[in-house]
């Protein structure tokens, strides 16, 4: 086999990439950066769901690079996550723009997390597609819409405005044509992949490591509970997520322990300012500190 999946999710050593990711996070890229400018000069938001049925890392991958407002991923929460939490830290992102003098923003929202959600957030859902493996087909789940639905009962709530889009890109970028990395990429793993067949071996994933062939056992790299490969999921421990998060425009530890912070937010939503701590302070709960 070869490592194809524009998730980036198969069980590879850190560092190597699955064949498309960079495809489809270069041109995710082009397009939410043009979906910022159109936010920016409209005054809107966009709440744009990506492919990623397991991991964040297609989703943090474009929100990074193209310094989008926020990205949210399944791995940075505990499961079940509640629907309403997820509401809450877009409109806590939407509430901070506009404390910076910003109506617009871009989330990135990756797909996986509808796979996350509590099963009382899924009710109605009963009826949704599966594929042959049993899974619910994500694309028949309109999650940006469920989002821009609760993040706008809360704006109504407190009085606030805001006009959000919902957008999904998935099939665009899973059909793009291959930039240079994947071309010279797959080039390198069709070859290794005919040669490791016409040397005798069989039974393995097809990798390159250091510039060289390296195949890895199926066994290696199979679950032994499910028999399916193992799902390298995003490192929310690790620096560069910790990066991500700090470039994120969302509430933060600084922001709930900042009291005069504090009381202009309360201020805007016309509370006081211990029930706005006590109303979103869980959403910090996890929060890695600055340093």
């Amino acid at each position: 086999h070869v490592p194809k999946t524009i998730d980036n999710d198969l069980d590879l050593p850190h560092g190597i990439p699955t064949f498309g990711f960079q495809t489809s996070r270069h041109i995710g890229v082009d397009l939410v950066k043009n979906l910022m400018v159109d936010a920016l000069t409209t005054s809107r938001w966009y709440f744009v769901v990506t492919m990623g049925r397991k991991a964040g890392h297609l989703a943090l991958g474009i929100g990074k690079a193209a310094g989008a407002t926020l990205t949210l991923i399944p791995e940075e929460f505990s499961r079940p996550v509640r629907l309403s939490q997820l509401a809450d830290i877009l409109f806590g992102s939407i509430l901070k723009r506009l404390r910076m003098g910003r109506a617009d923003g871009v989330a990135i929202i990756a797909e996986g997390l509808v796979e996350a959600l509590d099963p009382h957030d899924m009710a109605g859902m009963e009826n949704v597609e599966r594929d042959q493996h049993g899974n619910l087909r994500l694309g028949e789940i309109n999650l940006g819409e469920l989002l821009k639905h609760e993040v706008e009962k809360r704006l109504k709530t407190y009085g606030l405005a805001a006009t959000i889009v919902s957008k999904n890109i998935g099939y665009e970028l899973r059909c793009a044509d291959p930039i240079p990395y994947d071309m010279e990429y797959t080039r390198d793993l069709g070859y290794c992949a005919a040669q490791f067949l016409l040397d005798g071996g069989n039974a393995a994933m097809v990798s390159i490591q250091n510039g060289r062939l390296t195949p890895i056992p199926f066994e290696n790299i199979l679950d032994p509970a499910t028999g399916r490969t193992r799902v390298r999921m995003v490192d929310v421990e690790s620096e560069s997520y910790h990066i991500a998060r700090r470039y994120m425009i969302r509430l933060s530890h600084e922001d709930l322990e900042d009291a005069n912070e504090v009381a202009q937010y309360a201020a805007t939503l016309k509370l006081s300012p211990e029930t706005f701590r006590t109303r979103f302070g869980y959403l910090v709960t996890n929060e890695r500190k600055s340093t």
